[in-house]
């Protein structure tokens, strides 16, 4: 990934507003900030959310709160808990989340 027309800067992420995404069940949470080529997001998940998607856009997603399953599209899948991470290229390997219990994130890409 190269970061292109991003001045430094700094953000409260309370101040963002929030957009709400429905899932196949439960809903997303988005805060989401877009410079230059990047898009940066805190995302939360209620719980019991599944994606209503497979996504294939490329992603640094970082667990802060709650655990998050990630499976991919060949079935394989992962929980994450927090301080644990996943990273993925645009296109590599389809993915879709899923939350029992509520998750918190932090997403680049």
């Amino acid at each position: 990934m190269k970061i292109l027309d991003v001045p430094f800067n700094t953000l409260d992420w309370s101040s963002v507003e929030e957009t709400e995404h429905k899932g196949e069940t439960g809903k997303a949470l988005w805060r989401t900030l877009e410079m230059g080529n990047i898009r940066v997001r805190m995302v939360e998940y209620t719980p019991g959310y599944l994606a209503d998607h497979w996504c294939s856009r490329g992603h640094v997603l970082l667990v802060l709160e709650g655990e998050l399953e990630t499976e991919l599209s060949d079935g394989r899948t992962f929980l994450l808990k927090p301080g644990m991470s996943y990273q993925v290229a645009d296109d590599a390997e389809p993915h879709r989340s899923s939350t029992k219990t509520g998750a918190k994130l932090f997403i680049v890409d």
